[in-house]
């Protein structure tokens, strides 16, 4: 009689630490499940390094220009107003490359009068052509800048000049236009840098 009880004692107890068991090694497993899974999102540091950049657009006011970051290197996005897009026309027989020749610096898709996938929307990489430094952004039509001037970039360094559509004036030493970086929108406030245009 005696050992029917410890048999049921043996049997709730065994019970007992199954359940315990079970419980303690799904805390556990979770536990190191969630380090794990996180290790597979991409760091910041591989985002600066490569990873695709989200950027709302909506902020941006006709003839402003905002700066992001992909890859590490300056981005900006520059709204173009009506009147900086018919000045670009204005600027073809001063420009080094006005038919964008080298096409390594844009995609396919951005192989127009405007460099880009949008005609007010200009997305560039801030980096001069020349020597790696970074461009002024002198959006305005400004005297000090010399005859032919209708807005673009500077670059102070070595005097590189590139219009609105980020296209390199002739005499300048930068040998070639901005690289325009690829990109695609996602919906119409929403761009993404780093992603080609395709499909």
């Amino acid at each position: 009689m005696a050992n029917h009880q410890d048999d049921k004692i043996d049997k709730k107890k065994r019970s007992f630490l199954i359940a315990a068991t079970t419980v303690t090694g799904a805390i556990g497993a979770g536990a190191i499940a969630v380090p794990f899974l996180s290790s597979m999102t991409p760091s910041e540091r591989a985002k600066a390094a490569g990873a695709p950049v989200e950027v709302d657009l909506s902020k941006i006011e006709a003839g402003s220009m905002i700066t992001t970051e992909w890859r590490g290197q300056p981005v900006w996005i520059i709204n173009r107003s009506k009147t900086m897009l018919d000045d670009l026309k204005k600027n073809d027989l001063n420009l080094s490359d006005p038919n964008l020749d080298v096409i390594s610096q844009q995609p396919s898709y951005c192989k127009n009068a405007t460099r880009s996938l949008k005609p007010n929307l200009l997305v560039l990489v801030g980096i001069c052509t020349h020597l790696g430094c970074s461009p002024t952004a002198k959006l305005e039509t400004q005297g000090d800048m010399g005859e032919n001037w209708s807005g673009g970039f500077f670059c102070p360094c070595h005097g590189s000049r590139f219009d609105l559509a980020g296209r390199v004036f002739k005499g300048s030493p930068a040998p070639i236009n901005l690289v325009v970086p690829p990109h695609k929108y996602i919906d119409e406030k929403t761009i993404l840098i780093g992603e080609d245009n395709i499909g």
